[in-house]
């Protein structure tokens, strides 16, 4: 009798609520601290709320789930017939996430493998996705895992933001505090590297930055059959047109997603961002 392996991933992979549906996926969602209130992402939370507070200049803050969090979620998977369970999350280098699964999965009652992705975003959920369509096609608990891994060392994600503050005030910027010093003349291009933040270039209006994210999409994609995922915060008027530009430009793109991230990343990156993931199949 084939294996049934269950995913649990975390809030911040803002996977579209129909596919977490349709394949079943346990979400555990990160928390928004927003002064004496702490609030479930995606629950108690929305994006639109973290952005009015932080224009406000409002206490943001956030925390992981806490390991209980997911050992209900491994106990649902067993209790809806998993033998198994494959555990996928945002990188290590910016949560303490991966370390409360770690946790939990050390005292569920089955297997659980627990993967640092070393992404966010929907460059985690492409990796979730590969690893439910691994699952469908009856895959043990390392054929999902592994799906998981090869979709998550291929992904890349770059993105553009405003301003540097709120990355700086949520102690997420890397190597990218390098660019404080000039923050005010640029506008900076990020990417993740190895679960960090880090610059990738500097460019002087956004314009000409929305226009770069744009160019490095492309190029990254290249010939390949890739999904793409274009991820805002408050900015869905520069969001929908690059969405467009990038299915046009794109010969093999396969799966083309656009949405405002949630409140957890909004609250370390701020109003205007704009991100491009890139995920090869």
């Amino acid at each position: 009798m084939p294996v049934h392996v269950a995913l649990v991933t975390d809030s911040t992979a803002y996977l579209p609520q129909d596919a977490v549906d349709r394949h079943r996926i346990g979400v555990v969602p990160l928390s928004v601290v927003m002064g004496d209130e702490v609030l479930a992402e995606g629950i108690e939370v929305s994006p639109k709320d973290v952005a009015q507070a932080l224009r406000a200049r409002r206490s943001v803050t956030t925390s992981r789930p806490s390991p209980e969090s997911f050992a209900a979620a491994y106990r649902a998977a067993a209790e809806a017939g998993a033998d198994a369970v494959v555990s996928l999350h945002l990188s290590a280098e910016l949560s303490g996430t991966y370390e409360a699964a770690q946790l939990a999965a050390e005292s569920a009652g089955l297997p659980v493998r627990v993967v640092d992705t070393r992404l966010v975003g929907m460059a985690l959920g492409y990796c979730v996705l590969a690893a439910a369509a691994a699952a469908e096609d009856g895959g043990d608990l390392e054929e999902v895992a592994a799906a998981a891994e090869k979709r998550a060392g291929s992904a890349t994600g770059y993105f553009y933001v405003d301003t540097l503050e709120y990355l700086r005030r949520g102690g997420r910027i890397g190597a990218a505090r390098a660019l404080l010093g000039s923050a005010l003349a640029v506008k900076p291009l990020l990417h993740l590297s190895g679960g960090r933040i880090e610059p990738l270039e500097k460019v002087r209006t956004a314009s000409r930055a929305i226009a770069r994210l744009e160019e490095i999409a492309v190029e990254q994609a290249g010939e390949a059959e890739v999904d793409i995922a274009v991820h805002h915060l408050a900015a869905e008027d520069r969001a929908e047109p690059l969405a467009e530009r990038l299915r046009a430009r794109i010969p093999g793109l396969r799966d083309l997603y656009v949405g405002e991230v949630g409140a957890v990343i909004g609250a370390h990156v701020g109003p205007g961002l704009l991100a491009v993931v890139v995920s090869p199949r």
